[in-house]
């Protein structure tokens, strides 16, 4: 695995960290072919009986790494649809697995990093924390699960609200939507999701993952909406209306949309 994704062990308690620090940990292909590879190590240990999410350095995720999409001249579809093949399958992984899955998510979580936090079954933040879909912001459409999780988790129209709105919903707000289950001092934040995690690793593992089970069963339908938000996102971003919306974001300049 390379250093794009951290797992170590803690106990029973597995760590995953996005490690791009230097890029606000955005996804780009690597990253999301190393959380699968993660995410299928958790699986298939034995041994690992809660899992923990978190981010290296001052943010949790800040989505996708658009610089990377367009770097691949022509080639923009084929790029998402290959980095969202394994972020897509690393969610499903995370959401099946018989053990619980903790987001701990510090600074700014963006786009799929929103995602991050929407799949996982207990999600903290740091009080410091802020929230933002971002994907309309730069003409794009929802991934790695979000237009699936957000509407169940706080509603339809708050879910239309970060979506077309691209309204920064910050620590507080998050926790009296449903987004995260509690906020936690800064340098507290790490810490507390080990512990609560290590407190769930000592637990009933079959009872979590008989109640874990129950709770996915209305997820039935989640790998074909992760299909659809696949081929939407790929398709709009190689689109003339995604490629304008993401240059202009890069190049720090109001979009030039042809309506």
């Amino acid at each position: 695995m390379s250093s794009s994704v951290l797992l170590e062990y803690y106990g029973n308690v597995a760590l995953i960290t996005l490690n791009r620090p230097e890029n606000s940990n955005v996804l780009n292909k690597s990253m999301a072919h190393d959380l699968l590879s993660a995410a299928r190590t958790c699986e298939q240990s034995s041994a690992v009986r809660a899992v923990v999410i978190t981010g290296a350095g001052k943010n949790f995720c800040f989505g996708g790494d658009l610089r990377g999409m367009l770097s691949e001249i022509g080639s923009v579809k084929n790029h998402l649809l290959e980095l969202t093949a394994d972020l897509h399958a690393a969610i499903l992984t995370f959401v099946c697995m018989p053990v619980p899955v903790i987001a701990a998510v510090n600074g700014a979580a963006a786009g799929a990093g929103v995602g991050f936090v929407a799949m996982s079954d207990l999600a903290l933040c740091a009080e410091s924390a802020k929230f933002s879909l971002a994907y309309t912001g730069v003409a794009l459409t929802p991934d790695a699960s979000t237009s699936f999780f957000l509407p169940i988790l706080i509603g339809r129209k708050r879910a239309m609200d970060l979506l077309l709105n691209n309204r920064v919903l910050m620590a507080a707000d998050a926790l009296d939507w449903g987004l995260v289950n509690e906020v936690v001092a800064d340098n507290k934040l790490l810490q507390h999701a080990l512990s609560l995690a290590e407190r769930l690793a000592s637990g009933p593992r079959n009872s979590y993952a008989k109640t874990k089970k129950l709770l996915s069963m209305s997820h039935a339908d989640l790998a074909v909406h992760l299909d659809l938000e696949r081929e939407v996102i790929s398709t709009q971003a190689s689109s003339a209306e995604g490629l304008e919306g993401m240059r202009a974001f890069l190049e720090k300049r109001s979009p030039r949309y042809d309506i």
